[in-house]
């Protein structure tokens, strides 16, 4: 639907009114025409055997002219003019009236019955009747002030720096009650190719996603440690996959990352499974 400006709406909604509040609104603008090619702009007009008696918009009055100096037929030409103009104004302010308050359904692929995908990109599950769109966070690397510490002290590279890849909170805002969720990735950019699913270790006031320990020395490496859990990939469109865990999950805290050479990235989907027990 295209996007229409709020001025656009109450332009329209006012010309919408005052059409419809006024159905004989051309009327109130004619075009009485001469011969000579001049128009005067008149409200209305009558015709008495050969004089014409019109109300004159301009100097707000009544005049009389004869009969003879009027084109009747440029007149009628004129007024038809006029209403097809109102007729469109008219059919273009039910449009755009139209368009404000009716939204089109999705056409997006369906994933469960009556529920379809949006047209934008992004992730999304399904979790009892509900789309759920999840929400991309923003993780940070936090120095382990303890292994930094020692690996001042040693002044062979013997020792790794450890650092920790943590998610403020101690549970993701999204919450699924399903085990095996299946997550649907609708990426023009084949997103879906590099996501993997990663749980999480809790804590207190945040989550930590990975350690990363890195080699003391000019060329240390880096190495990335996090608990991933194996997924079933499948394509069913060109720019959208389907991720789904081997297993059912276990309680608790998970993230969907884009890995790139064994790289995490620091912004990930995250979200928490919890169990819910039925009650007999």
């Amino acid at each position: 639907m295209r996007c229409l400006s709020s001025s656009r709406f109450l332009l329209a909604a006012a010309l919408l009114l005052s059409v419809l509040a006024a159905p004989r609104l051309a009327w109130a603008n004619l075009k009485l025409c001469l011969k000579d090619g001049t128009c005067q702009t008149v409200s209305s007009y009558e015709v008495h055997g050969d004089r014409v008696r019109y109300f004159s918009v301009e100097r707000s009055e009544w005049e009389e002219i004869p009969a003879s100096l009027v084109d009747f037929e440029a007149t009628k030409r004129a007024l038809e003019e006029t209403k097809a103009s109102e007729k469109q104004q008219i059919e273009e302010a039910k449009q755009i009236d139209q368009e404000r308050f009716y939204k089109p359904p999705d056409q997006g692929l369906e994933v469960a019955p009556g529920i379809r995908l949006p047209g934008d990109d992004g992730i999304f599950t399904v979790d009892g009747k509900r789309l759920v769109r999840l929400v991309q966070s923003s993780s940070e690397a936090v120095t382990d002030k303890k292994r930094a510490a020692m690996v001042l002290a040693v002044p062979l590279p013997v020792v790794k720096t450890r650092s920790l890849v943590v998610l403020e909170g101690a549970k993701a805002t999204i919450r699924l009650s399903d085990p095996l969720p299946v997550f649907y990735v609708q990426s023009t950019e084949s997103l879906g190719t590099r996501l993997e699913l990663v749980r999480l270790k809790p804590g207190k006031e945040t989550r930590v996603v990975e350690d990363v320990d890195t080699s003391r020395g000019k060329n240390g490496k880096a190495t990335e440690v996090r608990t991933m859990v194996s997924l079933e990939r499948k394509q069913l469109a060109p720019n959208i996959y389907t991720l789904k865990p081997l297993a059912p999950l276990d309680a608790g805290e998970y993230v969907l990352g884009e890995v790139v050479d064994d790289k995490l990235s620091l912004d990930v989907w995250d979200f928490g499974y919890e169990k819910w027990e039925v009650v007999k």
